[in-house]
């Protein structure tokens, strides 16, 4: 029995773990972008779905000996793919949606070995029940989730910070050596220990356990499908919508997987569905699903950041409770068990392919939530129902109707969700980098209105509407920015500008005749809204090209530019792209810096604190660091932070610096490289 839970723990351990190691690897060939991260999840649970199926198909229609076989020289093969390091061949070369090529990268980069860690559950535990007819099987289950738990909550604070992703890299290699060594064991072992008693209860003629009907596939599916659609849901709304505080899609996963563990933990007499209870789910659901459905269409479900984290993963984890628990209620005899999880996997990456495919395809608005909401609420009345007419008692049927009153609540609110969104949106669009609105504005005084693009609710710059206001600079980029009085700096003489991070192209109002400023903009989208929605383009003084890309390996691939000023201003919504802050970052702009040049990088953000990142880099490459801050009393100009990093002596001795905020070193921080980077540190 030790030799199955090792094996199990050590397979989902490893699991998890692969996902944050890869996707960090490639995160910066996409453009940083939290998108990335939602299709590697989608690459991920199909491969999930493939193990699954495969499991089922082993257990079901190969003899213990052949099952041992077949999966011992699997395990040989996927050896072949370590260590698990992405080649360099596969960085973009174009401005296309990355999607296939992600998924074809992860297929080649882990894909037998992450193929052969999503058979483990599901097969082992088959194995288990045949060498173990009188046990739980369901609690190896329960381990499963908690080695993935123990993974996703060690990631972050305790391996990330200590180890570069070469190294931890080579570490899951080596472990997964170990795993592969004790899962060839386990097949051995069943193989030749299951007696034949063991083995007709299991899968034998005599075995008079029923077998689950239609309805059951359809709700074991369709309960996994919602769970996955509430996890992914939920956490694009949170960090889109509600903030860019890094580390909060772990939560939500978190809550997700401690579901699955307590409703499966089946010991100590706790019954067929765990910890968990309609009596106290079904209530505590109706009125979480009725409050996300409310504080959505009131205010793009953006309230205090504490409140709206709490209440939207408090409902994401009822609602899991619910979703798992009706699952754990409906487990099938072991007999059935593989089966019982290749539907799981069906209903996962169904959620998965839906939110992370099909969703940034079909809608223009993040609309994932509110139907996530709608199906929850509905599918609780279906299964009340079901229990209603089985037990006949008339006043069961009332839980049915309250939960469809609350899917009807939900819908209402969805529509005003909608209605709100499209309100004076003179553009809505969606791709793989998230979704815009143009905005227009009435101001009541002064400038009639303005124009403002929206990246999910981070407003990316403002454009006033009236033709003799146009040109006027505004939002981030006032006179007493620090990005400005860079610029000001090379007063007297062209000016030759990089730009990373288009916005609505605001910066090039500082333009004269004579400059050149070239900028790098990751999505074709906002280049297409900058140029036919606002005017600071093709108003613009100076020359102004557009290079469509991601920033970093757009530059690495430029000959040297030779510019004056670099402008490092390029955020997804609210989220940080790591990799144009590293060394290695710093080095690349260095190459297309003329003498004397300055690179300047916007750090205005609530919840991380980047100046003493940039420090450490600056100081690192032998450079000198700036940190100016800007309020602005005119509500025409935003509050700012830049920080500018440069070899020019006299740039950093010059009267418009004079008052250069101090930088507060973090203690424990250490220089970021693109192997060596921890947001962990920086959160405010």
């Amino acid at each position: 029995m030790p030799l199955f839970a090792a094996t199990v723990f050590t397979s989902a351990f490893l699991l998890f773990l692969v996902q944050p190691i890869i996707a960090k690897q490639i995160l910066p060939w996409f453009g940083g972008n939290a998108a990335v991260w939602t299709v590697c999840m989608v690459f991920f649970q199909l491969v999930l779905l493939g193990g699954y199926a495969y499991a089922d198909a082993v257990a079901r229609k190969l003899s213990p000996r052949a099952q041992a076989i077949v999966h011992s020289l699997l395990l040989a093969a996927s050896l072949a793919f370590l260590p698990i390091l992405a080649a360099e061949g596969w960085k973009p070369d174009a401005d296309t949606d990355p999607t296939a090529r992600i998924l074809l990268l992860l297929a080649m980069t882990i894909g037998l070995p992450y193929f052969l860690l999503s058979t483990t559950g599901p097969l082992v535990q088959a194995w288990f029940a045949r060498s173990y007819p009188s046990a739980t099987v369901y609690r190896l289950f329960a381990l499963s989730n908690l080695a993935s738990l123990v993974a996703l909550i060690a990631y972050p604070p305790l391996i990330e910070p200590l180890a570069s992703l070469q190294t931890q890299s080579y570490a899951w290699s080596g472990v997964y050596v170990v795993f592969a060594i004790l899962c060839a064991a386990s097949a051995w072992t069943a193989a030749n220990g299951a007696s034949p008693v063991a083995r007709e209860l299991v899968t034998g003629p005599n075995d008079k356990t029923s077998a689950p009907g239609a309805s059951d596939y359809a709700l074991w599916l369709g309960l996994s499908a919602l769970g996955s659609l509430l996890l992914l849901a939920v956490t694009s709304h949170i960090t889109q919508n509600v903030a860019s505080v890094p580390f909060v899609w772990i939560l939500p996963l978190v809550l997700y997987l401690l579901s699955f563990i307590l409703v499966f933990d089946v010991g100590g007499g706790r019954g067929r569905s765990g910890w968990y209870s309609r009596a106290w789910a079904l209530p505590l659901l109706f009125v979480l699903i009725s409050a996300m459905a409310y504080y959505l269409s009131q205010t793009l479900g953006v309230m205090r950041i504490h409140y709206s984290i709490g209440l939207y993963c408090a409902g994401l984890f009822v609602a899991c409770m619910f979703c798992h628990g009706e699952l754990a209620a409906m487990r099938p005899a072991p007999r059935y068990l593989t089966r019982f999880y290749l539907m799981i996997s069906i209903g996962g990456a169904a959620g998965g392919l839906f939110v992370g495919l099909a969703a940034p395809r079909i809608f223009s608005v993040y609309l994932e939530l509110p139907l996530a909401l709608i199906a929850c609420a509905a599918l609780a009345s279906l299964l009340t129902w079901r229990t209603a007419a089985a037990a006949r008692d008339r006043r069961l049927y009332a839980v049915p109707a309250v939960a469809l009153a609350v899917a009807g609540g939900a819908a209402w609110h969805a529509w005003e969700y909608l209605d709100y969104i499209r309100t004076d949106a003179l553009v809505m669009t969606r791709n793989f980098y998230g979704t815009l609105r143009v905005k227009e504005y009435d101001r009541g005084e002064g400038p009639h209105s303005s124009r403002a693009l929206v990246h999910g609710v981070i407003n990316h710059g403002w454009q006033y509407t009236d033709p003799e206001l146009r040109r006027e600079p505004i939002s981030y980029f006032g006179p007493g920015s620090g990005i400005a009085r860079a610029l000001d700096f090379y007063d007297g003489r062209p000016r030759r500008v990089g730009i990373i991070g288009l916005g609505v192209g605001s910066f090039t109002a500082w333009g004269r005749s004579g400059d050149y400023f070239r900028v790098y903009e990751l999505d074709p989208d906002v280049v297409k809204i900058a140029r036919e929605q606002f005017w600071y383009l093709t108003d613009a003084r100076a020359k102004v090209d557009v290079v469509t890309g991601d920033g970093r390996l757009s530059m690495e691939r430029d000959p040297p530019q030779k510019f004056d000023l670099i402008s490092v201003d390029a955020f997804s919504s609210g989220s940080i792209p790591i990799h144009l802050l590293t060394r290695e970052a710093l080095r690349a702009y260095r190459r297309h810096l003329a003498p004397g040049g300055v690179i300047v990088y916007n750090v205005t953000n609530r919840f991380v604190n980047l100046a003493p990142q940039l420090k450490l880099v600056a100081e690192a490459e032998g450079m000198r660091i700036l940190l100016i801050e800007d309020s602005p009393e005119d509500n025409k100009y935003s509050g700012t932070s830049y920080v500018l990093v440069t070899e020019n002596e006299q740039l950093v001795a010059d009267k418009r610096f004079a008052h250069a905020a101090d930088i507060e070193p973090i203690k424990g921080l250490e220089t970021w490289t693109d192997g060596h980077n921890n947001l962990f540190k920086v959160v405010r």
